[in-house]
């Protein structure tokens, strides 16, 4: 996807400033011939930190800013005088991202909220100043503390979409032309295979000037978890989503087959994701009469509430909407 503008897969070296040494200075002024010690401070080193931004959606502001230098605290001087602090510097990134070391894989921090900051590596401190170190023994200390290092590291920053619905369904399910036929979002939608290579958000209406964000995820095949069809890129974005919406066609050969190979894919990705809610879509729906749905009911699989719907003629997608909506109440609860 070399023109796609949706980028959820960055990695970053940073280093944060290095502390201001402090200062050895001792007074010297006229008529005062032994002016004591009065080096000052130096200065903190300036830290990197994470802020997440909701005007943000991608990561792609990162993809050409692979190196991040913060500045160093300036040395302490005479008079006590402190060094000045290294100017901070602040990534805006989308909500849902998540910093991981590159070497461990372990997760550094995450942002999910607008406004938030996390400090993704600390500045070093500054050295104190010789004054700090005078007694009634050593009134004349000829020494003062070296500011602290700075941090430095690796980073792998991941996007993980925060909707309410996640659509999850093989390819050409009808996910996309759903997501158009529920909100303003406007995917791109072909009767082919992977149509949808990135993820597409829609904010959906609801009865009561309610409303949800749902997101359109890329098709998921068997063996996804392994990395085969658009493997694991995208699963990691269901991981954020309250409730999960099965869609599957009703001219599958076997409804509850496929619903247990992608619950299979969900669980063998993560097995926290079967603890969400779930509902299943029958879609493109229009063709089939009341008695050929009545038939489809004995094959559709157990646990789960099910839908019949059509994007197209519009067949089912009040019911649809009133179903996720007190699905998100219940989660919420």
């Amino acid at each position: 996807m070399p023109s796609s503008n949706f980028v959820d897969y960055v990695k970053i070296f940073c280093r944060s400033g290095h502390g201001g040494a402090g200062s050895a200075h001792f007074r010297r002024e006229k008529f005062v011939a032994f002016g004591g010690p009065d080096g000052g401070d130096g200065g903190r080193g300036a830290s990197i930190i994470l802020r997440g931004n909701r005007q943000y959606w991608t990561l792609i502001h990162l993809k050409y800013q692979r190196h991040i230098f913060a500045e160093d605290g300036q040395s302490g001087s005479g008079a006590r005088s402190s060094g000045r602090d290294g100017k901070d510097i602040v990534i805006d990134v989308p909500l849902g991202t998540v910093a991981r070391d590159a070497e461990s894989g372990e997760v550094v921090c995450e942002v999910t909220e607008d406004g938030e900051q996390q400090v993704l590596l600390a500045g070093g401190r500054g050295g104190l100043g010789n004054w700090h170190f005078k007694s009634a023994t050593n009134q004349a200390p000829r020494y003062a503390q070296p500011g602290e290092e700075g941090r430095e590291g690796a980073f792998i920053l991941e996007l993980k979409l925060l909707a309410d619905v996640g659509l999850v369904g093989f390819p050409n399910a009808g996910k996309s032309t759903l997501l158009s036929a529920l909100s303003a979002a406007r995917p791109k939608i072909a009767d082919y295979a992977f149509t949808t290579l990135e993820p597409n958000l829609g904010i959906v209406e609801v009865r009561d000037g309610h409303s949800f964000v749902m997101a359109d995820i890329p098709g998921i095949i068997e063996g996804a978890h392994e990395g085969k069809g658009l493997g694991i890129r995208f699963l990691r974005h269901i991981e954020r989503n309250s409730i999960l919406l099965f869609m599957i066609p009703a001219d599958s050969d076997d409804i509850r087959r496929e619903y247990d190979i992608l619950l299979g894919e969900l669980a063998q990705y993560n097995a926290e994701l079967l603890d969400k809610g779930r509902l299943l879509a029958v879609t493109k729906c229009d063709l089939l009469g009341e008695e050929l749905v009545q038939e489809l009911r004995p094959s559709l699989p157990e646990g789960v509430e099910t839908v019949f719907i059509s994007s197209v003629t519009g067949l089912g997608l009040r019911e649809l909407k009133d179903a996720l909506w007190r699905e998100l109440e219940k989660e919420n609860r």
